[in-house]
């Protein structure tokens, strides 16, 4: 699957602009991070924009994300990339045990999160959120209240990433397609 056919996939299942650009978002993290860990970075893109490509239509935890790795599976995606989509979310009980599959649980809270923060800047503007800004709103329980902490915490832990520096990495990942993500 080339990221073209992955994108045409994504949106023939993903009508929302705002699910569209957390796939765009979520695809450019993991794209930073396949180039810092020397991976396939066409393989990791494709698992970062399709990661949520049936939550628009199976959002419930019994079809999410099992409904999107049955019709992967059907498509001839490869094993180990539908294993790291499963393991993305946490009720599925597939574990993580790729560093494709670590990462994509790392970025996939951490992107929507950086969103929020975004959205609430002067000029709502990557360009305006820094760290300290998303630590800062991580504390405030009542912000973005929909984003679990602990995944984000747990997500750089596993990646093996200190906090403050996955924040940034994938803050500047975003920073790259801010026109795509009109932030």
């Amino acid at each position: 699957m080339t990221r073209e056919e992955a994108y045409q996939l994504l949106t023939e299942y993903t009508k929302k602009e705002a699910l569209i650009k957390h796939a765009l978002a979520v695809e450019a993290a993991m794209a930073a991070y396949a180039r810092k860990f020397g991976e396939d970075e066409t393989a990791w893109r494709i698992v970062g924009l399709l990661h949520d490509f049936d939550y628009e239509m199976y959002p419930s935890l019994e079809d999410h994300p099992f409904k999107g790795a049955e019709i992967l599976r059907q498509r001839g995606f490869p094993e180990a990339w539908v294993k790291a989509i499963l393991g993305h979310a946490e009720h599925t009980g597939v574990p993580r045990d790729t560093l494709m599959a670590k990462a994509l649980f790392a970025v996939d809270e951490l992107c929507g999160f950086i969103t929020a923060v975004a959205y609430v800047r002067p000029n709502r503007s990557l360009a305006e959120v820094t760290v300290k800004s998303v630590k800062k709103k991580m504390k405030d329980k009542s912000f973005a209240r929909q984003v679990n902490r602990e995944d984000i915490i747990r997500g750089a832990e596993e990646l093996g990433v200190p906090l403050e520096e996955h924040i940034q990495f994938v803050i500047e990942a975003m920073q790259g397609i801010a026109d795509q993500l009109g932030l």
